[in-house]
């Protein structure tokens, strides 16, 4: 029943401003789902698990991290059949984030630019919300990012602030070092910058077990604008350094496929149709080159069951939504999961 309700609902939300309508159906998914309505609605699908680095997804789909900054929507977006959610980017300290307005609708290309600025209620807040979930069975992924306030050469001590405070609570942990909406984090992405994040968080990690007697997975979200050469070299470090899984791609810069529209000019990342074969292409570079060894979870475009199963063809072995599931609704999920 929610799956013929949802292109009704998307009408009406989009007569709002993005990011309002954005508050409005978080708001309208936690009260629904706190009176058992969305439970009653929702579509269910086949289980299909899919297990990697020692976790076991209850099924392929995902939902990206940026949907539920605040992880206040946790057990609400798990009833419409994420197999797992992340949550985040969650920073060290509070932040509001670029000024509004920062989140633009292109509907003609099916796709979102949005220069967000990772605004959040910070790690611990986010933290306590995620601990309220009391009914989402599946895998939790926490982002964490760097603040904006905080310059590149310390960068490191923001993710590991961030990386121990989530450890204890998370699944899944993802440093997001690409988002293009914080100045300078891109750069993160340098061979050397990467190594260095990587060897600190692996550390961190290495700490962590030991006294936890808990082995908590990592990965680490990439950008799609990376030619072969960024993406061979980067692979070796991430390989090298034993990162658990890469998740590809965020959102990007180019704006070729959407030139004309009057958002294009709009600063910020493009996310949805647009980039759906490049970060194809990109997760392709990416399998080739890091092989086996480090499993990749694909995100970028995906609208379609055709695009999720062109993602895993190219070596993704899951696969996240989000512009697609704004455009799409919780159809898209289970098209998805059948399928896989």
């Amino acid at each position: 029943m929610l799956n013929s309700l949802y292109p009704a609902a998307r009408n009406l939300l989009f007569r709002l401003d993005a990011e309002r309508a954005h508050h409005v159906s978080m708001a309208g998914l936690r009260v629904s789902e706190k009176l058992g309505i969305l439970q009653s609605i929702s579509e269910t699908s086949p289980a299909k698990p899919v297990t990697i680095c020692g976790l076991t997804f209850p099924n392929p789909v995902g939902l990206a991290a940026g949907l539920d900054k605040e992880a206040n929507t946790v057990d609400a977006l798990g009833a419409l059949g994420f197999g797992h959610i992340e949550v985040g980017t969650l920073t060290p300290k509070p932040q509001d984030g670029n000024e509004a307005p920062r989140l633009f609708r292109l509907p003609e290309h099916q796709a979102l630019i949005n220069r967000m600025g990772f605004n959040n209620p910070g790690i611990d807040a986010g933290l306590a919300n995620a601990r309220s979930s009391t009914s989402f069975s599946g895998i939790l992924g926490i982002n964490i990012g760097k603040n904006k306030i905080t310059p590149n050469e310390e960068a490191n001590e923001d993710y590991a602030i961030a990386f121990e405070k989530a450890y204890p609570w998370a699944d899944y942990i993802t440093a997001n070092f690409s988002s293009p909406n914080t100045p300078g984090l891109r750069d993160l992405q340098s061979e050397d910058s990467a190594a260095r994040l990587l060897e600190v968080l692996k550390n961190l990690q290495s700490k962590l077990q030991q006294e936890s007697g808990r082995y908590v997975p990592f990965a680490l979200k990439v950008a799609p604008d990376l030619d072969t050469a960024q993406i061979a070299r980067l692979s070796r470090v991430l390989r090298d350094g034993g990162l658990d899984f890469l998740i590809a791609t965020n959102t990007t810069l180019e704006r070729s496929a959407v030139a004309g529209h009057q958002n294009a000019k709009e600063a910020g990342g493009l996310s949805g149709a647009p980039l759906t074969k490049h970060s194809t292409e990109v997760i392709a570079q990416f399998h080739t080159d890091l092989g086996q060894k480090v499993p990749i979870i694909g995100a970028g475009g995906i609208f379609t069951a055709e695009d999720a199963l062109a993602k895993k063809a190219a070596g993704a072995s899951l696969v996240q939504l989000y512009t697609g599931f704004v455009y799409r609704g919780p159809a898209l999920i289970h098209e998805i999961i059948r399928a896989w």
